[in-house]
């Protein structure tokens, strides 16, 4: 028969595990749990979405699937969490392939999941975002692919002004109150924290400003951004308004807090060490995904951008309801037994 001392041990052991993650999500428990090479897509004809260069990544809790663009900008990849391709769509129309005429990169470096099938893509160099809704095409690799969606019609905000190629590397959605959190490069870096309104063309008004000096972080780059508050096992707790912060230069994956604490952090060095990796996303059950470009050395000459998964163990909240019913029980048993003695 278990003691109820060794339970009482027991418990607040996990008590103290409970009270860590209710801080942090301490990525010190995460390994990588998955690689899997993207398809390099654009179609037979060249006329489709192209899979190289993936920049962002991002999670989609209703479709339990992931979306990621590449930055050479020419549209949005639906995948599942393994990485094949279900559906793409692309940014077609007008005279500057479906971006507004003030994009001449079509740097597209931020995406983030609004829910109901509704996307909103970033453009580093403009530190501008669009918004509109996937129509994803499942026969992507048929030639002449023409469905897709005009960015230059869609509805967008200014978060900053032209900052060249050391802009807006990442954006994301905090469903608890529909604000937003950004990223920028360098030159400087920068973290802002708002509400964002879409209207037409980039006549949407921003309200974010710096949540904290970025140098407290000690990062060399910025490259993607993640709200933690989508993981259910967080909810109510502080590390729901923990941020995961992406650093291709220092490569780096970071959790911080919301004064710029860095709580926890993943070293990125021995991952897919010949590939950039750019991308950052969580999904419900704490599971990370990360996307990188292609190999950037030319040491195997492998043409596929990845997907890489972070797992970690996750306690259900089912466990400490029955160990605390376990206690309660042994209590009540211990009274009993202690009242019969006598």
């Amino acid at each position: 028969m278990i003691k109820l001392s060794h339970f009482i041990l027991a418990l607040a052991a996990c008590g103290a595990a409970s009270a860590q993650a209710a801080g942090s999500i301490d990525l010190s428990r995460y390994s990588v749990s998955g690689s899997y090479a993207l398809d390099t897509l654009f179609g037979t004809s060249g006329q489709g979405v192209s899979g190289l260069e993936a920049s962002a990544v991002t999670y989609a809790r209703d479709r339990g699937t992931l979306f990621y663009v590449g930055d050479e900008g020419t549209g949005v990849v639906e995948i599942s969490k393994t990485g094949q391709t279900l559906s793409t769509m692309r940014f077609i129309g007008g005279s500057n392939g479906g971006w507004p005429t003030a994009s001449t990169n079509h740097d597209s470096e931020g995406l983030t999941y609004l829910g109901n099938g509704v996307l909103v893509v970033a453009e580093e160099r403009l530190q501008d975002a669009y918004r509109f809704t996937y129509t994803g095409n499942v026969n992507y690799n048929q030639a002449n692919v023409t469905s897709g969606v005009n960015l230059a019609n869609a509805q967008g905000v200014s978060i900053g002004g032209n900052a060249g190629n050391n802009g807006l590397e990442g954006i994301s959605y905090d469903p608890r109150n529909g604000s937003f959190v950004s990223i920028k490069q360098q030159s400087p870096q920068d973290i802002l924290a708002g509400a964002l309104s879409f209207a037409a063309g980039t006549a949407g008004v921003s309200t974010m400003s710096q949540l904290f000096n970025p140098d407290l972080m000690g990062l060399t780059t910025l490259s993607d951004i993640q709200t933690l508050s989508p993981v259910d096992a967080l909810a109510g707790t502080a590390a729901a308004d923990n941020l995961l912060v992406l650093s291709l230069g220092s490569r780096k994956l970071i959790e911080v807090n919301r004064a710029g604490q860095v709580l926890s952090f993943f070293d990125l060095s021995n991952v897919a060490p010949h590939n950039a990796i750019e991308g950052v996303t969580i999904d419900e059950n704490g599971t990370i995904y990360l996307v990188a470009e292609q190999e950037q050395d030319g040491s195997t000459l492998d043409p596929h951008s990845r997907l890489i998964v972070l797992s970690a163990p996750v306690p259900e909240p089912e466990t400490w309801a029955m160990m605390l019913a376990g206690l309660g029980l042994l209590v009540v048993v211990g009274r009993r037994r202690k009242s019969a003695a006598a």
